[in-house]
């Protein structure tokens, strides 16, 4: 499946200078604007080049390393960008705008289907096969995956690369023998025969009844084998045998019985990656499974290119809700979707100025942030108002027709210097969040283009996608009940 610093008043912090004579010759409403007004006018815009949108052939290691104590940090790589060993070997161009939205739209429409079931379909009928009925729109997402993390399983360990992912609560990776079907994927297969730790699950266990939950499907049994299905709206699918096995994060991080779904049945939108890390709210989800170690308490920064790297970090390592470097709103709770992780989106700027947008548009669907989106869906009213103001500010660039359902596109060249005025989302517990340019424009060699859409139903679900958070270290305090923005997470 992002931002500058979050402030609560409206300057922006990160930015590149606009000259010294456009701000002796800037004016407001026919006055001279003084060095206190020059200067906030400047702190809301970003003026960069469109290169700084693309990626390039060579990876760059973050900047930053937040690993601390008491936390284990993961790199985080975009699995189409060249820090990605997932690449094919003769790299081709990256997705073009189109294709990123046609595989988000995948994602999207599961997530609002999601929202609109009354309870997710689930299939009661129990069997004796190692087979289960996967319900063709189980509404959980997929879809357009982003990134990825490599943690070792097994004993001895085999390094698998799996997508993380906030809307999802199962761990499941590709197993031996694949009876059926699995997809290609770069490393090799986990073989649990290979294994002196693998151990199925048995029918009758506690663990197997905690199944359904996480992936809206009941579970049935082979000769007292426990087997899990879970199924996409997209049409992917995973099968295969409810396990326990040994999980290895780093050295120093081992976790023993780690329940997992070792699939021999795997079909799907799927490039590369051996399966998927659940962070979703759920028993069965990673944060779970490791929270007596770490707490339900984890975070991670989304580079601003695929040419960087990332983290994915659990645990505090002793932060404190009252430091100035984060700032926290509240997560709430859904009875339409308890797994999903609910925030309280209340305003938005544009170029420092808030839109007037009526916070009902925000609190009658409800809105949720999610790793694997890559786009942030608006409701229509919002998103109209948001393009109105934006476009306002973007007047001395030519615009281009749209580009799949994007509207609000710019002709560019790789070397075009862009000025864009600043975006920042208002969040409950009056917080502010000011997005970094790499989340305000979404860019290929020759458009760019504003990376918001707007929701076609007033009751479609709020999404704050993966683009939006782009270099913000995003802090999940699930035990605690709230989420965290911070300042310049990573490049």
């Amino acid at each position: 499946m992002m931002a500058t610093p979050i402030a609560s008043s409206i300057t922006i912090s990160f930015l590149f200078c606009v000259s010294f004579f456009s701000l002796l010759c800037s004016s407001k409403n026919g006055y001279a604007l003084d060095g206190g007004e020059r200067k906030t006018m400047q702190s809301h815009f970003h003026t960069f080049q469109v290169n700084s949108l693309l990626p390039v052939s060579v990876c760059s290691p973050s900047i930053k390393d937040k690993r601390k104590e008491r936390t284990v940090s993961l790199k985080v790589v975009h699995k189409y960008g060249p820090c990605s060993h997932l690449r094919p070997e003769k790299a081709s161009a990256p997705p073009t705008l189109t294709e990123i939205l046609t595989r988000d739209q995948s994602r999207v429409n599961s997530i609002q289907s999601r929202l609109r079931q009354n309870s997710l379909e689930k299939d009661s009928s129990s069997n004796s096969k190692a087979a289960t009925t996967i319900p063709a729109k189980s509404g959980i997402p997929i879809g357009s995956f982003n990134y990825i993390v490599t943690v070792g399983l097994g004993t001895p360990k085999k390094q698998l690369s799996l997508v993380f992912d906030t809307g999802s609560t199962f761990v499941w990776t590709q197993c031996k023998p694949c009876i059926v079907f699995c997809h290609k994927q770069k490393q090799p297969i986990f073989d649990p025969s290979h294994s002196t730790t693998y151990k199925n699950i048995t029918c009758t266990s506690r663990q197997c009844s905690q199944l359904s939950s996480s992936t809206s499907t009941t579970p049935s049994c082979s000769t007292n084998t426990c087997v899990y299905g879970i199924g996409y709206l997209d049409g992917s699918t995973s099968q295969g045998f409810f396990a326990s096995e040994t999980l290895t994060l780093t050295p120093s991080d081992v976790f023993p019985n780690f329940l997992f779904g070792c699939g021999e049945n795997n079909k799907g939108v799927f490039a590369g990656e051996a399966g998927l890390i659940g962070l979703g709210r759920s028993r069965l989800s990673l944060v779970s499974q490791i929270s007596s170690k770490y707490g339900n308490y984890f975070s991670y920064c989304l580079p601003s290119t695929p040419s960087y790297t990332g983290s994915l970090t659990f645990g505090n390592g002793g932060r404190s809700s009252a430091g100035s470097s984060l700032q926290f709103t509240p997560l709430l709770s859904k009875s339409q979707d308890p797994t999903a992780y609910y925030v309280d989106i209340i305003g938005i700027k544009v170029g420092g100025k808030t839109l007037s947008i009526s916070q009902s548009v925000f609190k009658t669907p409800g809105s949720v942030i999610d790793s694997g989106a890559v786009i942030t869906r608006l409701p229509a009213a919002a998103y109209d108002a948001l393009k109105t103001a934006f476009r306002q500010h973007m007047t001395q660039y030519r615009m281009a027709k749209p580009v799949s359902g994007f509207d609000t596109c710019y002709r560019v060249k790789k070397n075009t210097t862009l000025k864009i005025p600043s975006i920042s989302f208002e969040f409950g517990g009056n917080i502010e969040v000011a997005i970094d340019y790499s989340g305000i424009l979404i860019a290929d060699s020759s458009n760019a283009c504003l990376a918001f859409l707007g929701n076609s139903n007033s009751s479609d679900l709020v999404i704050f996608g993966n683009t939006q958070q782009k270099t913000l270290d995003v802090v999940y305090d699930v035990a605690g009940g709230k989420l965290g923005f911070g300042h310049r997470g990573c490049s």
